[in-house]
């Protein structure tokens, strides 16, 4: 039997203590963005699902430098969890939306800081001109740089439903960009969109399975209040998973999912003061442990899939 650490699958977690030899931590960031789904360029409401935090609720204050924010953030797990070493994560909003001269300022920043081994930026894949390549390109000969393309699903109709606002062609050439730069890229999905079937989720699964992706990120849909969603759920449009379902079709992704792809998250907590629905993902290690022991009971780690690629 093949595992990752005692995990049936080769999570992010056994991924830094490969390469960096050590637990790492995230320190998530706000560097003040904004996004072309709410500036107006091409809308004003945002995603369906996205917060009026731009999924950075848990992210710094922008009103500190990027040094505060690290240091804050880090200095709590320096006495929670004896943490050393951290990944800048710039998580609110859009990223790489903003003057290049303006990025490189905050990403240097934070990638110059002692205790930073990698930068991690959370975008969109419409947003990467080449300029700002370049820069990235520029950053990675320090450090590690990953960028986090917002995918969510490679259905159209859901796509369109969930204002998007880029076509599938949009996310490969991205792809295609980041990784003639050598830079790593991980994909997130959303799983639980109205409308998705369990097929139509697996599709989206090994789709990426084609492309020239490190890494993943499985999130389970949220319902969060002040969403344009949350009205949706509310009017009875659909339903959240169960965590039972939930459970299942994650064992599922993870089964069809190339092993060589790191999977950085497989659930998610949303804020508890935003969180309407599904109440029992706020008890995200409840999940997790039920998690790993399902694998366990359906041999859900057993076969080639599961063979340990490092």
């Amino acid at each position: 039997m093949n595992t990752w650490d005692g995990k049936p699958y080769y999570s992010f977690d056994y991924m830094l203590k490969q390469r960096f030899s050590q637990k790492v931590y995230k320190v998530a960031l706000n560097g003040g963005m904004t996004c072309p789904n709410r500036d107006g360029t091409l809308g004003s409401r945002g995603c369906i699902f996205c917060s009026a935090g731009g999924s950075g609720d848990f992210a710094g204050d922008k009103t500190q430098t990027i040094t505060q924010q690290i240091e804050e953030q880090a200095q709590r797990l320096r006495e929670k969890r004896n943490a050393q070493k951290f990944i800048a994560y710039f998580q609110a909003y859009t990223n790489t939306y903003a003057p290049v001269d303006d990025l490189e300022r905050i990403f240097t920043e934070a990638i110059r800081h002692p205790d930073i081994v990698a930068l991690s930026i959370g975008t969109r894949p419409d947003c990467l001109g080449n300029d700002v390549l370049d820069l990235l390109s520029q950053l990675n000969k320090e450090k590690p740089v990953w960028v986090e393309l917002g995918l969510q699903t490679i259905h159209e109709d859901t796509a369109h439903y969930i204002r998007r606002g880029y076509p599938l062609s949009c996310f490969e050439e991205a792809v295609t960009a980041l990784r003639e730069r050598n830079l790593e890229v991980i994909v997130h999905t959303i799983l639980g969109l109205p409308g998705e079937t369990h097929q139509d989720i697996l599709q989206t699964i090994q789709y990426l399975n084609t492309k020239d992706i490190q890494g993943i990120k499985l999130q389970l849909l949220h319902v969060l209040k002040g969403t344009d969603l949350a009205q949706d759920y509310l009017a009875g449009k659909f339903q959240v998973y169960t965590m039972e379902e939930y459970l299942n079709l994650v064992i599922d992704c993870i089964q069809h999912l190339s092993p060589d792809i790191v999977i950085h998250r497989l659930t998610g907590d949303g804020p508890k003061e935003l969180l309407i629905a599904p109440l029992w993902s706020s008890a995200k290690k409840t999940v997790l442990n039920t998690l790993h022991h399902q694998c366990k009971v359906r041999n859900a780690w057993q076969g080639k899939l599961f063979q340990n690629p490092v």
